[in-house]
This record gives structure tokens, C-alpha cells and sequence, in this order.
């Protein structure tokens, strides 16, 4: 089931618990005096004209509605609570793994590896990766050649890279490239027009964050907070 969808059902919920209590404690008709005033009509009915058994029988359906309901309510309460706790406590573990978002900027670490992926609309001749510094200083550029269309994923080290799981025969000019956060573009000459694509990219997961409205953001490494919902993939 989509996460998103889920959260959709609980809010509206949500915002039913809270009328439903705002009434309780408001001019509307609540259970207790509902009851109170069900018991009242009883024993004060004219009895030479008592009330016929049919008005009881609606009177007392509509009691049991009234009870229904306030019980789906506070059971549905229960199961927002638990579920958004089992949520956060599933986020919880992501700490210290890696997932991969929409973004054009990750941070290398010391002996780590950037993935990341992108969607070829179409095919292309001249597919490429630029590698920019925090300066905005190209630094390298990895030709991929002519890519027929669907998703490209490529990994790259800082010295090596790979596509769909192939080294490519391709290596750094640079001697070393230090850990830090880099911006990787890829472009493709689509239409004889050089294209920019829109990259998702690896980040390892610091910390999660809980909101007041429960939703769950993730604090990636280098690039800032990411709601839960944006995630593309979770990395092994």
C-alpha cells in the first residue's frame, strides 16, 4: 500500500477525532447526555398517551449509532498511534544506511562511492557526467557515449565509475579527489540540444526527524532534510 495514501486516511481521521471531540464538549448532542435524556422521556411520558414502540426502537437505534461510532472512533485513534509509532521506529533503522533522492549535489566521503540514476527520455548520441567542486569548478567529466533510452545507473568513487554494473573505461585525471560535497550533472544531446536530466543521487541517512504534524524527515549527509516520501530508493 502507498505510504502517502496511508497517511492521506489517517489525517482525515485525524481531523474527525478532533470534531468529534470539539462536539462532546460543545452545545451538540453527546452520548451521556443523549442517554440522560432518553431516560428522562421515559419517565415522564403521559401514560394515558404513551409513546408508541416504534419512536423507542429508532430512539434506541440511533443511541447504539451514536456508541458505535464514538468505539470505530477511539479504535481508530489507537491504530493512528500505533502505526505512526511503528513508522518512526521503522525510520529509525534507516540511520546510517544510504537512500537516493531527487538532487544534483551529494557528498563523497572518504572511501565512499556515489550512485545515482537518471531516466533517458529518449536515446542520445553524447551522454555525459559533469563533476563540479563546491566552487562550482568542473573537475571531471566522464563520457558515456550513445545510451539508448530508460534509466541509467552509474556509481563513481572520486578516481573510477561505473554504468549499470560495467566499469567504464574511464579514469580521473585528477590524482585525488578529496571527500566533499560535489554537484554531478548529467546532460544528454537530445533533438541537437544539450539537455540537462534530472539526477538522483545517494546520501548516507544522519538522523530522522519526527514533525509535529508526524511527518517523517530525513537528515542526509551533505545535502540537508528530505521528507520520507521523496525517497527514490533505499540503498543497500
Amino acid at each position: 500500500m502507498d505510504i502517502s495514501n496511508v497517511d492521506s486516511v489517517l489525517n482525515q481521521f485525524s481531523i474527525r477525532n478532533r470534531q468529534s471531540d470539539e462536539s462532546e464538549n460543545g452545545d451538540d448532542l453527546g452520548r451521556d447526555v443523549f442517554l440522560q435524556l432518553l431516560t428522562t422521556q421515559l419517565q415522564n411520558q403521559n401514560p394515558l398517551e404513551p409513546q408508541e414502540n416504534s419512536e423507542f426502537v429508532a430512539q434506541l437505534a440511533q443511541f447504539t449509532q451514536v456508541e458505535s461510532l464514538d468505539e470505530l472512533s477511539n479504535n481508530f485513534s489507537d491504530f493512528t498511534g500505533s502505526f505512526l509509532s511503528n513508522q518512526a521506529l521503522a525510520a529509525s533503522s534507516l540511520v546510517g544506511t544510504s537512500v537516493t533522492v531527487p538532487s544534483s549535489s551529494t557528498l563523497l566521503s572518504a572511501g565512499g562511492v556515489v550512485s545515482g540514476r537518471v531516466e533517458l527520455p529518449t536515446s542520445s548520441p553524447d551522454v555525459n557526467i559533469s563533476i563540479f567542486d563546491d566552487n562550482g569548478s568542473l573537475i571531471d567529466r566522464i563520457p558515456l557515449g550513445e545510451q539508448a533510452s530508460g534509466e541509467l545507473i552509474f556509481r563513481w568513487d572520486g578516481l573510477f565509475a561505473e554504468l549499470n554494473g560495467e566499469l567504464l573505461d574511464w579514469q580521473s585525471q585528477n590524482a585525488e579527489i578529496p571527500p566533499g560535497e560535489y554537484e554531478i550533472r548529467v546532460t544528454a544531446l537530445i533533438g541537437g540540444e544539450s539537455t540537462q536530466l534530472d539526477t538522483g543521487l545517494s546520501a548516507n541517512v544522519n538522523s530522522v526527524t519526527v514533525g509535529n504534524d508526524n511527518e517523517l524527515t530525513l537528515n542526509l549527509a551533505g545535502i540537508g532534510s528530505f521528507s520520507i516520501d521523496d525517497v527514490i530508493q533505499f540503498n543497500q
